[in-house]
């Protein structure tokens, strides 16, 4: 059987052919009113990098910027079935996808941090809420856009004066000109790891966004925990690009921040390894966050 799993981030999409572990890539979704017709567009690229040949049994989808209007998503999913000549497309939110990757028994809280944010806290009954994942405007809080922007605010501030000293403002990039670029968002998140660095090697302005962030994960985290029944301990796994580049200097302030029935585990897999999952069995837990097409 042909079955195919897709991690549509904002960085990159990510293809898998479940059956050989083959995995191509194409570009990561970008804001706009074209944005399905460029993901659409980044699934074709990755497909013909891994050659794949038709037709297909499943193909399940985690995506960033899972289009919520009415119908839309339904139709998508028709799109991408007839693209890859797929008998059935199971769709749904990349939060989904990285928690089936990350807690396969289903109960527990996943924060998802990357170029975005985002939590989901499924119950023992099956029972679900998302948390942030609100955009780079309005949410996603902690994330790598949230630790670049801080970054990027300390550099303009040294810069004028108005604010402390920091090997941040040690950089070539004019964060003005970003409000040029159509990959702003990307951009502004790619600045991170420069936090980071800054922090690791004591400064202590870049120590501060990195302490802050810190502690807006863990506050997304105690409030999805509060959403669970009872008051036993929690598993929570944190998964990710921004997780999986910052390890333990990230990891240990948000384990501090945390409350106490949360219990930080290793995930057992990604976006893409929950996207398969979805693909090669049935969706269980998740049946109520997947739009599905069939033909």
């Amino acid at each position: 059987m042909n079955r195919i799993a897709i991690d549509g981030g904002q960085s990159a999409l990510r293809l898998r052919v479940a059956a050989s572990a083959r995995t191509g890539t194409g570009p990561g979704y970008t804001h706009g009113p074209d944005a399905l017709m460029r993901m659409l567009d980044a699934i074709r690229v990755a497909a013909a990098e891994v050659e794949l040949q038709g037709p297909v049994d499943v193909v399940a989808l985690g995506l960033t910027g899972y289009p919520q209007a009415p119908g839309v998503a339904e139709r998508f999913a028709g799109q991408v079935g007839e693209l890859l000549d797929a008998d059935e497309v199971r769709l749904t939110q990349d939060m989904v996808t990285a928690h089936a990757g990350a807690l396969p028994a289903g109960y527990g809280v996943v924060v998802a941090a990357g170029t975005g944010l985002v939590c989901l806290a499924v119950d023992r009954d099956g029972t679900w809420r998302k948390l942030d994942g609100h955009g780079y405007l309005f949410g996603d809080a902690g994330s790598a856009f949230a630790i670049g922007r801080a970054g990027l605010v300390a550099v303009q501030r040294a810069r004028d004066g108005r604010g402390p000293v920091t090997k941040l403002a040690d950089t070539a990039i004019d964060p003005v000109l970003l409000y040029r670029s159509s990959t702003l968002v990307d951009d502004v998140a790619r600045f991170a790891p420069e936090v980071l660095r800054c922090a690791a090697e004591g400064d202590p302005v870049a120590h501060d966004v990195l302490v802050r962030a810190a502690g807006d994960i863990a506050e997304t985290i105690g409030a999805a925990v509060a959403q669970l029944a009872g008051e036993g301990p929690v598993p929570v796994a944190c998964v990710g690009g921004l997780f999986a580049g910052a390890g333990e200097q990230l990891l240990t302030p948000v384990r501090a921040a945390l409350p106490a029935r949360a219990r930080l585990i290793p995930a057992a897999g990604n976006s893409l390894d929950g996207a398969e999952r979805l693909a090669t069995g049935p969706t269980g837990t998740y049946a109520d966050l997947i739009v599905t097409y069939r033909r």
